[in-house]
């Protein structure tokens, strides 16, 4: 697959690493050189030249590409760049923007016109994974594949779980209902076997059915705590979407620097409350009573401040804490560290875009999960390799697991007997860069 990725930026650079690792035909332009210099090491081409001229559109061959990504920083220049690219010829198209504005149902028809076929709105979907977070409060992670036939959860392991100190192969005897893919501990991906062992502290990600939630969160030794007032540090875009999300469901109180945004975050939205300052200042975070909140929501520019925030609000018994973290070479730090779930739109918005690629390349749909793993939903073809024997039977390359599958329409867990049939769509844990390692087993 040709794919044209316009725009270096951080959304740009990241999704163009994680794509380079699955022999894709990918090039990345951009006017400045310094921020393509970076990904000459990777798996694909780069071209120094602008979005928004034919002639170097022309020059890299994009009327050939099956998709075409615009993540400049500018909106403007994302939308006429997709326009351009169609006009040329391009498959599909997927803009980067800045506005919900453009998500509105009524138009729609007219976005189409212009030439984009997909919008991507990086804090829209960091405040969707937010919302959800508090209504999870347990998990720290949940990914919904399938339509929610399978759901991937996950959690931080206590002492007081069940399965913690337990291997995998007896997890099974204490439920049916759960399938550990995937172990992070001390900032390092497992995929696990049936000899390892669940230990206090670890990240698990664990498949199951929509029907036995409640079975997995008590198995992982957690409750679920309602939230119905929240502080959130930081009034950006992201938290604009999280206050449109949340209605008035949620008691929303926000403290933000910047007095101006402060009063339109204000006017716009009256049922939040307002306070000008910075949280780092110690009399104003005594004066907020962090301890008196069911969630605490890191949102400021500075990971480590949004970390160290959290971290704070956890000594102070806040039951939920949800830091941004948008610096990639942290997320290993923070997950190692007691702050909760984290929210890095990079990741998010990489995401969004796997899922498109799924509907430009049906035979094998991908979905990036998490920083240092991927998720492969895959539809098992007549004749592959995975069909001739029990999974047990598979000899599986350690670099990935099969976690799940849906057969007519129902999602089901895969354990060493199942035996996978053609018209299987399964979910396939894999260390970051063995997705092509698949190929051995399906078509």
């Amino acid at each position: 697959m040709r794919i044209v990725i316009a725009g270096a930026g951080e959304v740009g650079t990241h999704l163009a690493k994680m794509l380079s690792n699955e022999e894709q035909d990918i090039i990345v332009i951009d006017v400045e050189y310094k921020k393509l210099e970076p990904l000459e090491n990777y798996n694909l081409l780069t071209y120094q030249g602008s979005a928004i001229s034919f002639n170097d559109l022309n020059a890299i061959k994009t009327g050939y590409c099956d998709l075409f990504i615009a993540v400049t920083k500018s909106e403007a220049r994302n939308i006429l760049a997709c326009s351009m690219a169609k006009r040329l010829g391009a498959k599909k198209t997927v803009a980067r923007v800045d506005n919900d504005e453009f998500f509105n149902a009524k138009w729609r028809e007219h976005i189409n016109q212009l030439g984009i076929d997909h919008l991507i709105y990086p804090e829209m979907l960091a405040a969707k994974e937010i919302s959800s977070a508090l209504k999870r409060t347990w998990a720290r992670n949940w990914f919904e594949l399938f339509d929610g036939e399978l759901i991937v959860v996950g959690v931080k392991i206590r002492s007081n779980a069940v399965i913690c100190n337990q291997m995998l192969k007896d997890v099974s005897n204490i439920s049916h209902y759960l399938h550990v893919s995937a172990i992070k501990r001390n900032r390092e991906i497992i995929i696990p076997r049936g000899d390892d062992r669940v230990e206090e502290n670890d990240i698990v990600y664990i498949a199951t059915t929509r029907d036995h939630i409640d079975e997995v969160r008590e198995a992982c030794g957690k409750t679920q705590s309602p939230v119905d007032n929240v502080l959130i540090v930081g009034g950006n875009d992201i938290a604009e979407q999280l206050i449109k999300k949340l209605g008035k469901s949620v008691d929303i109180k926000i403290i933000e620097e910047d007095l101006n945004r402060c009063d339109e975050l204000s006017q716009r939205y009256p049922n939040c409350r307002l306070v000008q300052g910075d949280f780092r200042d110690s009399e104003l975070s005594e004066e907020e009573s962090v301890s008196n909140y069911d969630a605490f929501i890191a949102l400021g520019e500075n990971s480590a401040v949004n970390m160290m925030a959290c971290m704070m609000a956890k000594t102070n018994y806040v039951p939920k804490t949800i830091a941004q973290v948008e610096d990639i070479q942290f997320i290993n730090e923070a997950e190692a560290l007691n702050i909760g779930t984290i929210v890095n739109k990079k990741l998010l918005a990489s995401s969004r875009i796997y899922q498109i690629l799924i509907d430009a390349d049906e035979d094998n749909a991908r979905c990036l999960a998490l920083a240092d793993a991927e998720v492969a939903e895959v539809i098992v073809q007549e004749g592959d390799r995975v069909t001739r024997a029990p999974v047990k039977d598979l000899k599986l390359s350690r670099d990935f697991t099969i976690a799940g599958l849906v057969r007519d329409g129902k999602g089901q867990l895969v354990n060493g007997n199942t035996q996978i049939v053609a018209g299987d769509h399964v979910v396939v844990f894999c260390l970051q860069g063995a997705i092509h390692k698949l190929d051995k087993y399906f078509s």
